[in-house]
């Protein structure tokens, strides 16, 4: 006879160490390939962070090293330099009115350099135009530039300009002007006595009648009385320099390298050498005989 006995089907098999009962819904050792995925997503992501901050410190590190290199930055310090950033070696502005005895013949040597362009250097010492001065003629045929010769040492002179044949240096307040000499006295204000430089004897001084000096003051030039010192000595001496017209001499400041006098809006002043037709002919002066 048959056996009717039911078959039930076993009981679940647990874990006879913890207990529990397995999971048979789902594959086997699904458990671990999600462990696994996400911890090969988390090493994913710390090389990525590690490789983004190891390039960032690659760039920052030549422009760290740019920003704190001495030799990246130029000898006049950083940035942009303005042109009238002041120079050691450069032609004084009018409010450092300095003697020539604190300059450095370095200083005086750059200054002349300074004063022209490189087409052309400022008129260099001409043995010619300090020999010519010995003999000179009266009127319109002008005289020679002299030097410091002493036959012109006491000459009484009066200084034309070129560009402006019937204008003549002349005293006018306490400043030297270009201006016409029409009446006596005009003629007597325009006529100076010629002297060996106070600073250097080669070059020129100029006296007025009543004894003043011709000397550069904050660059413009003027008549005052002397009061010893050595920087009114400099600024009253003025030395010949050859000019492209025939005849006349242009006048150099023996502590100012590179500066001659020249008439600007018929005033004389010390003006910086300028490689110009107008710089030159304003530059170029005659020394003729005396008007008074």
């Amino acid at each position: 006879m048959p056996d009717n006995t039911s078959q039930h089907p076993p009981p679940h098999p647990t874990s006879w160490e913890n207990g529990w009962t397995p999971d048979s819904s789902r594959a086997p050792g699904t458990r671990r390939l999600w462990l696994a995925g996400a911890l090969a997503l988390t090493t994913i992501a710390v090389c990525a962070t590690a490789i983004v901050i190891t390039d960032k410190q690659s760039d920052d590190t030549p422009r760290t090293k740019a920003a704190t290199d001495p030799s990246s930055i130029g000898a006049e310090g950083p940035g942009l330099l303005s042109f009238a950033s002041p120079s050691k070696t450069g032609t004084p502005t009018p409010g450092a009115h300095t003697p020539a005895a604190k300059k450095s013949p370095s200083a005086s040597a750059t200054a002349a350099e300074q004063g022209s362009t490189p087409s052309a250097k400022a008129p260099a010492p001409s043995k010619s135009a300090s020999s010519q001065g010995g003999s000179s003629s009266s009127g319109s045929g002008g005289s020679s530039g002299s030097g410091g010769s002493s036959s012109s040492s006491s000459a009484w002179k009066s200084v034309r300009s070129v560009n402006y044949p019937d204008r003549y240096w002349q005293v006018s307040g306490d400043y030297v002007k270009l201006n016409p000499a029409g009446s006596t006295a005009a003629r007597r204000a325009s006529t100076f006595k010629v002297v060996k430089g106070l600073a250097k004897s080669s070059c020129y001084s100029f006296t007025t009648a009543d004894g003043s000096y011709l000397r550069h003051r904050n660059f413009i030039l003027r008549a005052e009385r002397n009061d010893g010192s050595s920087l009114f000595k400099q600024d009253a001496t003025f030395c010949p320099r050859t000019s492209s017209y025939s005849g006349a001499v242009m006048l150099e400041s023996v502590n100012y390298p590179g500066r001659y006098l020249r008439h600007q809006n018929f005033q004389l002043k010390l003006d910086q050498y300028q490689n110009s037709s107008l710089y030159r002919a304003d530059s170029a002066f005659r020394l003729v005989a005396g008007l008074s």
